[in-house]
């Protein structure tokens, strides 16, 4: 338990920290927000950010109970996890984070939050090609590279992949 709290810093610094800091007006505290459609704004937003967290917490716990590991990089999974949303993309954990803060950028009305979303999606597809995709295929080998050629890295499949 103590190892899953203690990866839970990334994701909580990336979607809460940083757009809290980029939101704050430390001026004049508060929170700048743009309202332009607030129920609009309101209903996209939530959804996007609801449906990001679940995504999120369910790839945890998958990476807690299947793969034996956490979602720091310092403490990776144990076993390859292919099922539930890796069944569809290879990335459905930042797939959940780059929701999240999508949901925010809408609710909060804020471009910079929208581009805060947009580098963590560069930085991370620079990281996976660059570290985490070597490294699984060394940990791995022929089933992360099955995997790999299978399922998708960003744009998740229609129907599940099955070994």
């Amino acid at each position: 338990m103590r190892r899953q709290l203690k990866s839970l810093v990334l994701p909580i610094v990336v979607v809460l920290v940083v757009p809290f800091l980029l939101l704050f007006d430390f001026r004049h505290p508060s929170l700048k927000v743009l309202l332009p459609c607030p129920a609009a704004q309101a209903a996209v937003g939530a959804g996007f950010c609801v449906t990001g967290l679940l995504l999120l917490a369910r790839t945890i716990f998958l990476f807690a109970r299947r793969g034996r590991g956490t979602l720091a990089p310092w403490d990776p999974p144990a076993r390859l996890v292919v099922e539930g949303p890796y069944a569809y993309m290879r990335n459905p954990m930042i797939s959940g984070v780059v929701l999240a803060l999508l949901g925010e950028a809408a609710l909060f009305g804020s471009i910079s939050v929208l581009l805060w979303s947009g580098l963590v999606v560069a930085a991370n597809t620079v990281y996976f090609k660059l570290s985490e995709e070597p490294g699984l295929a060394k940990r791995f080998g022929s089933e992360y590279a099955e995997y790999r050629r299978h399922v998708p890295m960003w744009i998740p499949r229609i129907r599940p992949w099955r070994r």
